[in-house]
């Protein structure tokens, strides 16, 4: 089987389990053709994203001439299809927050990606996220290319549905993943109850290298790390201001906080203005294995998020046997149990955050421990990688026309 799997931007640092899934299903013997539909602005460092950029074809890179040619091309050959998909486009275009030009240009984009799907003998095409990669997919299928599916994370798409055209992209697909029982039921919403069986639950990846630990002891000191990019939605300067009233207490800590992004200025302000420069450490873009470095280093990961789907960060730190502290939100509360597996407080109150901070803190380590090892049974049950592709994989195999089983007489 030959699929494209299609991604606004890939390999990005964040979507790492976007090339893990991808490379799990190679293993199983699916050809994967990668398509990203612009360069990644922010730089790659960890050597498998960069192996894979280079794998990766990027519709943009021939700028807009080169949407126009392939726009004219297509107009020529299948002058009915590509009627049918312009009407689309600006219908859909019509309804959104991005307007009419841009949905002209996602139109172009489709005529690259059909050309290239026709060369390479691709006969499915696999969205990540339900924004502008999976109408880019569905104006595809509308012009006379393969049909497509898309993961649904969360949380853009469930923010605006309606702008985003999502029922339509649901009606007009082979079949779609939702990564959590929340993420499903968010779907169920857009859609007739026709289309619900659609809806699968296939749930993101964590690799064998997060799965186990490498023998050294459970981390004693009161040290605590916090993992996603700098950003109003996951709630990082909160954390800070928590931490800042706990220090004023006399409670003795460390944080690290693994990322970068566009609140940095203002979380090293918060920093500075709460006295915490010794106490917190940002260190920026982060490969993964750097990543698990500084898990397997921590008593604790914290992720104080207002809005989530359900974060492979959180897996990956259960994973290492690191029980986590988060919010009530989307699909967190499906990963992370409280008393078992973690904590739990109310997104958005500094107050619950303190508290919650206190337990972590507070813990012994050998309950610390048992909790670590209860998320990690729930990890290995629900997230190995290998597990996840082959439900993408038996998902492929059953709705890709070429591949499915016939039900026909024998």
């Amino acid at each position: 089987m030959r699929i494209a799997y299609l991604v606004n931007q890939y390999p990005k640092v964040s979507h790492t389990f976007i090339r893990r899934e991808l490379q799990a299903l190679e293993a199983q013997g699916i050809h994967v053709l990668r398509v990203s539909v612009r360069r990644v602005a922010e730089p790659l460092t960890d050597p498998e994203d960069l192996r894979e950029a280079e794998l990766t074809r990027v519709i943009l890179d021939g700028g807009a001439e080169g949407l126009a040619a392939a726009m004219a091309r297509v107009a020529a050959t299948r002058p009915v299809q590509f009627a049918r998909a312009s009407a689309m486009a600006a219908r859909v275009g019509f309804g959104s927050e991005r307007g009419l030009v841009i949905h002209g240009a996602y139109l172009g984009e489709a005529c690259v990606l059909l050309e290239w799907l026709e060369q390479e003998g691709v006969e499915h095409v696999h969205a990540h996220f339900g924004t502008n990669s999976t109408t880019v997919a569905m104006l595809v299928a509308a012009l006379g290319g393969p049909g497509y599916s898309f993961h649904v994370h969360g949380p853009e798409e469930f923010d605006k549905p309606l702008s985003i055209a999502l029922g339509e992209k649901v009606e007009r697909s082979r079949f779609v993943c939702a990564i959590s029982h929340f993420g499903r039921s968010q779907l169920y919403r857009r859609v007739s109850y026709a289309h619900w069986p659609k809806v699968q639950i296939v749930r993101c990846g964590v690799p064998a290298s997060f799965l186990q630990g490498d023998g050294r002891p459970y981390p004693t000191a009161p040290r605590l790390v916090s993992v996603g990019r700098l950003s109003e939605q996951k709630g990082q300067i909160l954390l800070i201001e928590a931490l800042g009233q706990l220090a004023r207490e006399g409670v003795d800590f460390h944080l690290t906080l693994v990322g970068d992004g566009e609140m940095r200025a203002e979380i090293e302000a918060a920093i500075a203005q709460h006295g915490l420069g010794a106490r917190v450490r940002i260190t920026g873009w982060a490969s993964g294995s750097e990543v698990r470095e500084e898990l397997l280093a921590a008593r604790a990961m914290v992720l104080p998020s207002f809005a989530e789907g359900l974060p492979v960060v959180i897996m990956e730190a259960l994973g290492l046997g690191r029980p986590v502290l988060s919010t009530y939100v989307a699909g967190i509360p499906e990963l992370v149990v409280p008393g078992e597996s973690g904590w739990l407080v109310p997104a958005g109150s500094v107050e619950h955050l303190v508290d919650g901070l206190r337990q972590v803190l507070a813990t012994p380590t050998e309950t610390l421990i048992a909790m670590g090892q209860r998320g990690r049974e729930a990890v290995l049950a629900r997230h190995d990688v290998r597990v996840t592709a082959q439900s993408l994989a038996d998902l492929l195999h059953a709705h890709v026309p070429s591949h499915a089983p016939s039900h026909g007489p024998t």
